[in-house]
């Protein structure tokens, strides 16, 4: 399995040489250095350790300074680790690109969902709404009855659904097709869209319940176009 940090630009459409649209996910992969490999007899596991973004030592804690000077990096905003036997071979301190990945292969990729504050039942567990008709009563939104057995407990069972906070969950969307891949300019197309608000942190990895890779799209170079004219 491989993986590698990036950020979600936004949303935008890609054309085949087919005229077929493609919906696709622009994601900004910067270089993630490599910062620590797990090891089974070390650690109980094994895995690699990925950094992303420099932020400056003055706004890093002392140990997030040491561990990085271990690999002669810098401190990094963003570490997240991969279990993967697959990337073992990478150096400390080696830097990774967006062309682990090439195009036409599967990927999941996981990051924070959208937050939606207190929200009620209807939108947050989809309740039916109640009556629109007379003798529904004057709030129509509200939840129902939250009598769970019957049995006069005077108590709500564990994991009833209720009105409260929506969003902000680890979120993973899986067997997503890469569109294309840019190491130069440090960025990835995703067909479809990933977890997450603009500018949020997204995991990229193999996708584990693949049914195998795609045929690579052939893109319209709209480049090549303009030079010609």
């Amino acid at each position: 399995m491989k993986g590698l940090l990036g950020r979600k630009v936004g949303m935008t459409q890609v054309f085949t040489e087919d005229g077929i649209l493609i919906p696709v996910t622009v994601v900004e992969v910067q270089p993630n250095v490599v910062l620590q490999k797990k090891t089974m007899e070390n650690d109980g596991y094994v895995a690699i350790q990925l950094g992303m973004e420099d932020v400056k030592e003055s706004r890093a804690t002392k140990a997030a300074v040491g561990h990085a000077k271990k690999v002669n990096a810098a401190p990094k905003r963003y570490i997240r680790e991969f279990r993967s036997e697959e990337m073992m071979s990478y150096e400390l301190g080696a830097e990774i690109k967006a062309d682990i990945f090439a195009a036409g292969e599967m990927v999941d990729v996981i990051g924070t969902s959208k937050g939606h504050g207190f929200t009620g039942a209807i939108k947050r567990h989809n309740q039916k709404i109640q009556k629109m008709t007379h003798g529904g009563g004057p709030v129509h939104r509200h939840m129902g009855s939250a009598a769970t057995t019957g049995l006069g407990t005077n108590k709500i069972d564990p994991g009833f659904t209720m009105p409260g906070h929506y969003g902000v969950d680890r979120t993973t969307n899986k067997n997503l097709e890469v569109v294309k891949v840019d190491a130069e300019n440090n960025y990835m197309l995703i067909k479809g869209n990933v977890p997450g608000p603009k500018r949020g942190l997204v995991m990229i990895q193999s996708a584990k319940c693949s049914k195998g890779d795609v045929e690579p799209k052939v893109l319209v170079d709209y480049s090549k176009k303009n030079e010609e004219e």
